[in-house]
């Protein structure tokens, strides 16, 4: 069989490609390529499924910022049922005197374009979240409007169920081979036998995407980083509670009638995950987490753990940031990879600038060039340093 195009990952990014494929009228056969149909053990339904304009880097910003309009207009995209459930609840980043200087430069990269965010002092904090403890805190920046937190896997779904109406052939299976002539890609092998012919093929494997592009010749910083997620009760709710980052790294956001938490995986012997391994690890939230929160937010000190889960995302080792575009020697290979946490709420940014880039010949509405491959070549570092 042979394909235009052939997209490897059928999770968030792969779908949000072809979607704007079509969108962009690109008329050719597109294969979507996707291992696990259910979406068990994908990066997208296992993340936390939250969007902020709080990063370091503008483009980082400006892909967000896609997303966040489409959200605004979800039902005008997508029909009238369209519900992905967006809590609009913000992202409160906090530092202490020695992350003050990042804090304020990204502050200053965000107001620059656009974002609703404050900048605030301990005491405006704790004026402002009466639950907020600010030992240790000098400052935090808080988005008022245009972060928070919505349903993945309803937001998976909406893509999904719109890619049925638009010629666009599934297909279940893992890769195992991609057949290279020189400095254009071929075809694609898959486990259930099947060769399929390409004439460019777009690696949005995820956690999987530095295996993809090693099948190809290609070398790609990205490997998977297991993750886990907590969820526990308390007593007390709090309404304006927004997704809180501590200076740790340690996260918690509210839930309905329930608390998420996560973020205390050690820098120091992180390393690439078992594929295999989904595994919880509850130490972290007894030894590591609890007592941060009960720092933090002074009642839960009391809390009760219920469930948990753990995830792989796909983590680029170079610099935490997005590899977006083709390969500079072979031109049918394109990347869409190494997003380090925020896949979910850049994908749809990406699938529109790539899908303008394959029909249009260049990006239009959000410029990827600095996301280029090149400098994973060059080892050179694109670094964004809000990374959570």
């Amino acid at each position: 069989m042979r394909y235009d195009i052939v997209i490897i990952g059928g999770a968030i990014v792969g779908s949000s490609i072809a979607y704007y494929l079509r969108e962009e009228g690109f008329s050719g056969s597109i294969a979507l390529i996707e291992r696990d149909p259910q979406f068990a053990h994908a990066a997208t339904t296992l993340s936390m499924a939250s969007i902020r304009q709080q990063f370091s880097i503008p483009e980082n910003i400006r892909l967000s910022q896609f997303t966040l309009k489409l959200f605004r207009r979800l039902k005008e995209e997508f029909g009238a049922d369209a519900d992905i459930g967006f809590r609009e609840g913000g992202y409160l980043i906090l530092a202490g005197e020695n992350g003050l200087p990042i804090l304020k430069a990204n502050h200053e990269a965000q107001i620059a374009e656009g974002a609703d965010i404050v900048f605030e002092d301990a005491e405006q904090l704790t004026r402002r979240f009466a639950w907020l403890s600010a030992e240790g805190i000098s400052a935090g920046a808080y988005g008022r409007t245009g972060e928070g937190w919505f349903d993945a896997h309803a937001m998976l779904m909406l893509f999904r169920k719109a890619l049925r109406d638009k010629k666009i052939d599934f297909i279940t299976a893992s890769v195992t081979a991609i057949a290279r002539d020189g400095n254009r890609i071929t075809g694609v092998s898959l486990d259930n036998g099947q060769t399929l012919e390409a004439g460019i093929v777009v690696n949005a494997a995820g956690p999987n995407a530095g295996k993809v592009a090693a099948f190809a010749g290609l070398a790609l910083p990205v490997e998977p980083r297991k993750r886990n997620v907590f969820v526990f009760e308390a007593r007390e709710k709090y309404a304006d509670m927004p997704l809180l980052v501590d200076p740790s790294g340690i996260y918690v956001r509210p839930e309905g009638s329930v608390y998420l938490t996560g973020g205390a995986e050690p820098e120091e012997g992180d390393g690439p995950a078992d594929p295999a391994d989904f595994e919880v690890d509850w130490p972290l939230f007894e030894e590591v987490i609890w007592p941060v929160l009960a720092t933090r937010i002074p009642a839960f000190e009391a809390i009760k753990p219920t469930r948990a889960w753990a995830g792989h995302y796909d983590y680029n080792t170079l610099d935490q940031n997005a590899v977006i575009g083709p390969h500079p020697q072979v031109g049918n290979f394109l990347f869409a990879n190494g997003f380090s946490g925020h896949g979910l709420q850049q994908a749809p940014a990406v699938g529109k600038a790539l899908a303008e880039l394959i029909v249009h010949g260049g990006y239009r509405t959000v410029d990827c060039s600095a996301f280029g491959y090149s400098r994973v070549a060059e080892g050179r570092a694109f670094r964004e340093l809000n990374v959570i």
